[in-house]
C-alpha cells in the first residue's frame, strides 16, 4: 500500500510540474504578445506596464512554487492589487461612484489581508520542520 501511495504522489508531483510549466511558458507568451501590442502601438501605457507586472508576478510565483513545492499566499493577494488597479485605471471614466468605492475597498481588504498575513507570519512563525503552510 505504501509503494502505491509513493507512486500516486510521484505522480502528482509530474501532473503538478508540468502544470507549471505550461503557465510559465503560457505567461511568457502573453509577454511576448503584449510586447507586440506596444512596439505596433509604438506607446506603452501605464495599464500596459501593470499587466507586464503582472505576469512577472505570476512568473515569480511559478518560480517559488517550482523552487520550494510551497505556494506563497501573498503573491496571488499582489497580484489582485495589482489587477484591481489595472481594472480601476482602464475603466475609470465608465465606472459609476458605486463601482470605483467598491473597487478601491477591495484594494483595502486584500491589502489588510496582506498585512494581517505578514503580522501573523512574524509574530507566530511555523515551528521548525512544520510543514502545514
Amino acid at each position: 500500500m505504501k509503494k502505491v501511495s509513493k507512486l500516486g504522489h510521484k505522480a502528482i508531483t509530474i501532473i503538478e510540474d508540468i502544470g507549471l510549466i505550461i503557465i510559465a511558458v503560457a505567461t511568457v507568451i502573453a509577454v511576448g504578445i503584449e510586447i507586440e501590442v506596444m512596439v505596433k502601438a509604438r506607446t506603452v501605457t501605464l495599464s500596459d506596464l501593470l499587466l507586464l507586472f503582472i505576469y512577472l508576478e505570476v512568473l515569480a510565483m511559478v518560480a517559488i512554487y517550482l523552487e520550494s513545492g510551497k505556494l506563497p499566499v501573498r503573491m496571488p493577494l499582489y497580484i489582485a492589487i495589482v489587477a484591481l488597479a489595472r481594472y480601476m485605471i482602464l475603466d475609470m471614466k465608465g465606472l459609476d461612484n458605486w463601482r470605483i468605492i467598491a473597487i478601491a475597498a477591495a484594494i483595502l481588504l486584500i491589502s489588510l489581508a496582506v498585512l494581517v498575513h505578514r503580522y501573523g507570519h512574524n509574530k507566530l512563525p511555523y515551528e521548525k520542520g512544520d510543514d502545514s503552510r
